[in-house]
């Protein structure tokens, strides 16, 4: 079972859009971190200021950096955003001058921007509140679960009591020694330590936690970091795969952060339709309410006021 049961209503990745350029960029920043906006001033036009925010999430949005990522003024395409910002400012001022904001059709479509923009305002909102580190761990380890259903991966381990062990262990096969050459003088499991270490061929989904999230992130021929079970810290390689092996977690976290952005996206909306009043246009012309706002009255003090 190789893909991914992630899958809901294309639509709803529009309003997705914004929140995901953040939440899905490979960058040092956690999923639960919503960005601050740098209101340092870049330029002012007519005295109206750009700022190195506005910049940055304008860099964001064509993918030239991750959300959080420094973005220097001496950048070539720092100085190319910037301009078009510019650019576009004094087009906006033009057209206030001439007051195209104030025709019916200029209105309209400023509105819809504005509701587009508070859209992906609740998107990031929800991603900061749902689409955590956590999460993401979560649905992965179900994701590996579900990839690893029929996989048979050939392993072998050293098995340690502490940490430290463990860790200076790997530092050895990090500077060059092999695994094998480590497992008879260090691991406590006798019943593999003649063998190399060697388990055999098994089913990922068969053994305890974190056992198949380890194996999907460990390459074939290579060797894991130190990780803790119940029976102590291990050292793991994987020898072979009689399957196709499953993405890593970092693969797979944009899908994931995706997916748990859009999910949420659903759920809300679900609820917001259950709540809302929505009629179907009957095709007559809207006429706002022009009747004037009743005036507020105030009566005389009376004796009991005094």
């Amino acid at each position: 079972m190789r893909a991914m049961p992630l899958i809901l209503p294309a639509h709803l990745a529009v309003l997705a859009l914004a929140a995901l350029l953040a939440a899905c960029g490979e960058t040092e920043t956690t999923a639960t971190e919503i960005p601050v906006i740098d209101q340092t001033v870049a330029a002012y036009v007519n005295g109206e200021p750009v700022f190195e925010g506005d910049v940055e999430l304008e860099a964001v949005a064509r993918g030239l950096i991750n959300a959080g990522q420094d973005f220097s003024a001496e950048d070539e395409e720092h100085r190319i955003i910037l301009e078009q910002l510019i650019d576009q400012k004094l087009m906006a001022q033009e057209a206030a001058r001439q007051q195209l904001d104030r025709e019916p059709s200029g209105q309209r479509r400023l509105e819809m921007a504005r509701e587009r923009i508070l859209g992906n305002l609740l998107v990031e909102s929800l991603v900061a509140q749902q689409v955590t580190e956590e999460a993401i761990d979560k649905m992965y380890a179900e994701q590996v679960r579900l990839q690893q259903a029929n996989d048979q991966v050939s392993v072998a381990h050293i098995l340690v009591d502490t940490k430290d062990e463990a860790d200076a262990l790997f530092r050895q096969i990090e500077q060059g020694e092999t695994f094998e050459s480590l497992v008879f003088n260090n691991s406590k499991d006798t019943r593999t330590r003649m063998e190399n270490g060697d388990l055999g061929y098994l089913a990922p989904n068969d053994l305890a936690e974190p056992f198949p999230v380890v194996i999907a992130n460990t390459p074939e021929g290579e060797v894991s970091p130190p990780f803790e079970t119940a029976d102590g810290w291990h050292i793991l390689k994987v020898k072979d795969r009689r399957t196709e092996p499953p993405k890593t977690r970092e693969e797979m976290r944009p899908e994931i952060a995706a997916f748990l952005t859009l999910n949420e996206v659903s759920r809300i909306l679900r609820r917001l339709r259950t709540e809302a009043t929505i009629e179907q246009g009957g095709g007559e012309i809207y006429l706002p309410s022009t009747q004037p706002a009743a005036p507020i009255t105030q009566s005389p003090p009376g004796d009991d006021d005094l």
